[in-house]
């Protein structure tokens, strides 16, 4: 191995999508991820299907797409943490590991001596993740979190949708799990923050992440707009609250997108448009002017983009160099060449099917570039081999644990 952080081992004793996520990326990066699962059951987004990876046959195998999409490079490892011969084990990781991440309820970890205060003083420089819906401490602490709950409560679903008014009208979710995503790049962040500071000091600490609080975070703009306005912003379909034209447009044969974002590439464009005039037009010249005249514009434009075609309008714009773009499905995403050119799809021997299809690591790094060693694994696949080399536990010791049901 000779990835970035090859010389890191995580404890991954997360599930779902948040924690996993950051594992993933730490795995990619070169780290040895142990996937500590339950055995029989495993990551509750094993079951989250269908869709499920095919066999060589087409046969559903039981892989769901969901569970392929955050736990490539790891090793998964069953273990029965309700018993103490597995916390035991545990144990034992924790103490050959430099990071633990996991995302149980506030204190769920105390009972089987999982926790942080038990962890630490078996591995003072132990790094510790902990990712909960709402934090360690606060009136919600205790809450369950799912992103779909944090969308609403957190607010984005109040700036997400069409307009009050506008057919459709209402809060929307976002069409992905954004918020377990944003957290566990936040994860990553803090979890080689401390790395950092682990080489600097010898000591290992404790991250408190909250889904809630990345969640009103990466509001980023919209809440310095309410924070320095005292006015909460309202949703705008797809139209942007500072900007205009920012937004989508209607063509001849479909939709497309203009992102203008400053008063040259608005002047550039009303000359491809026809209507030089509108960039010299005193309610329409800055961009200020623009947001403020946005409900006269916007009719304007869209009266003129219905004109042409959407390739046609891209062709043009893009030579006039004012940025637009269409509005693609997965399948126009995936054969799109620019996404094809950077290898945004990969496929990679699966011991349950041929191959399996996943979307590989936006990182690129020169020295230490990403390597994908191995695909998702199967419930359990590496119990034997990562308990007997890193803990150094016996045939026998194992065929005993399997037998009671420990792992």
């Amino acid at each position: 191995m000779t990835g970035a952080l090859s010389h890191l081992r995580v404890l991954d004793l997360s599930r779902i999508l948040a924690g996993p996520w950051a594992s993933q990326v730490l795995a990619d990066l070169g780290a040895e991820v142990i996937k500590v699962e339950r055995p029989g059951a495993g990551d509750d987004t094993r079951g989250w299907g269908p869709p499920y990876l095919k066999d060589a046959d087409g046969n559903d195998t039981s892989e769901s797409a969901y569970y392929l999409c955050a736990n490539r490079n790891k090793k998964s490892v069953t273990i029965d943490i309700a018993q103490e011969h597995g916390q035991e084990l545990v144990r034992q990781l924790a103490a050959k590991s430099d990071i633990v991440i996991e995302n149980f309820k506030v204190g769920g970890l105390v009972q089987y001596g999982l926790d942080y205060a038990s962890l630490e003083k078996i591995n003072p420089q132990l790094i510790y993740c902990s990712i909960t819906g709402f934090g360690q401490d606060g009136p919600y602490a205790t809450r369950a979190g799912y992103d779909f709950l944090i969308q609403g409560l957190g607010g984005l679903m109040s700036i997400t949708g069409r307009k009050d008014g506008d057919e459709g009208a209402g809060p929307a979710k976002v069409g992905v799990a954004l918020t377990d995503i944003l957290t566990g790049l936040y994860a990553v962040n803090a979890i080689l923050a401390a790395v950092v500071y682990r080489n600097i000091s010898g000591r290992g600490q404790y991250i408190d992440l909250s889904l809630l609080d990345v969640q009103v975070a990466c509001l980023a703009n919209q809440a310095m707009n309410y924070l320095t306005t005292g006015n909460a912003p309202i949703r705008l379909g797809n139209a942007h609250p500072n900007i205009v034209p920012y937004q989508d447009f209607p063509t001849a044969d479909g939709d497309m997108i203009l992102a203008i974002g400053n008063d040259s590439q608005f002047s550039r464009f009303c000359g491809v448009a026809g209507h030089p005039e509108w960039a010299t037009d005193e309610h329409f010249r800055t961009n200020a002017a623009r947001v403020a005249h946005r409900q006269a514009l916007i009719p304007l434009l869209r009266q003129t983009t219905v004109m042409k075609t959407t390739a046609d309008w891209i062709s043009r714009l893009e030579e006039a160099g004012v940025p637009c773009g269409p509005i693609n499905d997965l399948a126009q995403v995936f054969a799109d060449p620019q996404v094809l050119a950077r290898g945004m799809r990969i496929e990679m021997p699966h011991p349950a099917a041929v191959t399996v299809p996943l979307v590989a690591s936006p990182i690129r790094l020169s020295a230490t570039p990403i390597e994908y060693r191995d695909p998702p694994p199967l419930l359990g696949q590496h119990t034997r081999e990562a308990l007997g080399e890193i803990l150094k536990i016996d045939h026998r010791q194992l065929d005993a644990l399997a037998a009671a049901g420990v792992i």
